[in-house]
């Protein structure tokens, strides 16, 4: 009889629970697939009175994280309690420097200290998975890391955050205001109490900054990923884009360019025809461009319990049938560092939205002003304001909104134009500026 893998969770939370009970579920088809029995041994959580669902009888508690992660008695230290710091940090440190293999869902520490443990993990010869941080049940980590080996990656990007892209479908298809589609959201638990961290682009960022090292050989950093978030974007944006054959997706995307590895999360036009476009409500997907195949899409939900768990419980898996992947590819040493590449030095297309004031010229100094940084424009579209008359209403004509979209050209062009458009005072407000992203 083959010996099990000894597992010890730490984190008893829905996606904790849910891996236990998964474990006990899928019993006999983990053993058949893994060649030995996988069991859970030991747990560890802040509450042991919690009502989780589970008989916990037969398990062991350990009296904390780290104590878990030292025990004997357990082969594979599951850390399932999250933050970029302690107690997951040291508990992983441990486990790692005794020898056992680690499978983890956080995110946040992968992207701080993923470095510092892949290197552990090399020295002491244990496995560091961590397919749940990135996209849940999507298996982008196995994709880029094994499945994709032998294929040079021009660029990786994606819908990584369901939140944001069920706010942004909401808002397309009702349209609702950002504000209204946000306060919805966290009445059915798709946002938090503080959504900040999900409607700023930074839970993408992490994850960017990972699928980055991945797909380019570079060291993970977060610092690195230049980040915009969702709460600019208005109703008359979506609205524009979908007469234009475009959709606004937040995306973070890592692309290969002469200029060194651009690595951005911030709300995009996509067009309507691309995978990326389909994917709608909190679904998360990635599209990764490699040299010699087509585009390569993987779609599927992107968070909870039964999704994260299904990606652990995979990675515990690997670690019982002896599989030791390097966690991000490559050995730590030879992966390259990165700076933080200057959005000013990114080149595309734009959709910029504008409300020109009833001006005579205002046209001519617009066109004048984009034409001085070299800006061609590959459509126009001027709208009549909606509403009441505002001559009747205040005896001067309201500004109308003017929709450009340009060809592909620099981010300081764009912005050196628009405030030249700026200090002419031929327009009321802040210009609206929002990249484009080909196929």
């Amino acid at each position: 009889m083959v010996a099990p893998l000894k597992v010890g969770i730490a984190g008893l939370g829905t996606v904790g629970a849910e891996v236990v009970r998964l474990i006990e579920q899928q019993s006999r088809t983990l053993s058949s697939r893994c060649g030995r029995p996988v069991r859970v041994v030991a747990v560890t959580a802040r509450s042991k009175a919690k009502k989780r669902g589970l008989d916990l009888q037969r398990l062991d508690w350990a009296k904390n994280p780290l104590a878990l992660a030292s025990d004997p008695g357990i082969d594979c230290f599951v850390e399932l309690m999250g933050g970029a710091g302690e107690p997951a940090l040291s508990a992983i440190e441990a486990a790692l420097k005794a020898g056992k293999s680690v499978v983890t869902a956080n995110k946040a520490l992968i992207a701080k200290h993923g470095l510092k443990l892949a290197k552990a993990a090399e020295q002491h010869g244990g496995a560091l998975n961590f397919e749940a941080a990135v996209g849940a049940a999507i298996p982008v980590v196995k994709t880029l890391r094994e499945g994709l080996a032998g294929t040079a990656i021009n660029r990786v990007y994606g819908i990584l955050n369901g939140t944001c892209n069920y706010i942004l479908t909401r808002m397309e298809q009702e349209g609702l205001s950002f504000a209204e589609c946000l306060k919805d959201a966290q009445r059915l638990g798709y946002a938090e109490a503080n959504p900040s961290f999900d409607v700023d682009g930074h839970d993408t960022a992490q994850k960017l900054a990972i699928l980055a090292s991945l797909a380019f050989g570079t060291k993970v950093s977060q610092g690195a990923v230049y980040v915009e978030g969702i709460s600019s974007i208005a109703p008359e944006d979506l609205r524009a884009a979908a007469e234009l054959g475009y959709r606004v997706k937040l995306l973070g995307v890592a692309v290969r360019t002469s200029k060194g590895i651009e690595q951005r999360v911030h709300p995009t036009m996509v067009p309507k025809t691309s995978s990326i476009a389909q994917v709608m409500g909190v679904t998360n997907a990635v599209t990764i461009d490699g040299e010699g195949i087509p585009p390569i899409t993987l779609v599927g939900p992107g968070a909870g319990g039964a999704a994260t768990a299904s990606a652990v419980v995979a990675d515990i898996a690997d670690v019982a049938r002896g599989i030791r992947a390097l966690p991000f590819g490559r050995p730590v040493e030879r992966l390259r560092s990165i700076a933080k590449a200057p959005m000013e030095r990114h080149e595309g297309g734009y959709y910029i939205r504008l409300m020109a004031r009833d001006l005579a010229g205002t046209a001519a100094t617009i066109a004048t002003r984009l034409a001085d940084e070299k800006i061609s424009i590959e459509s126009i579209v001027q709208r009549h304001a909606d509403g009441v008359d505002a001559v009747r209403m205040t005896g001067k004509a309201a500004p109308v909104p003017v929709i450009l979209i340009t060809y592909a050209t620099s981010e300081d062009a764009v912005h050196r134009a628009l405030a030249a458009v700026q200090r002419d005072k031929v327009i009321s407000g802040r210009p609206q500026v929002i990249r484009i992203e080909k196929n």
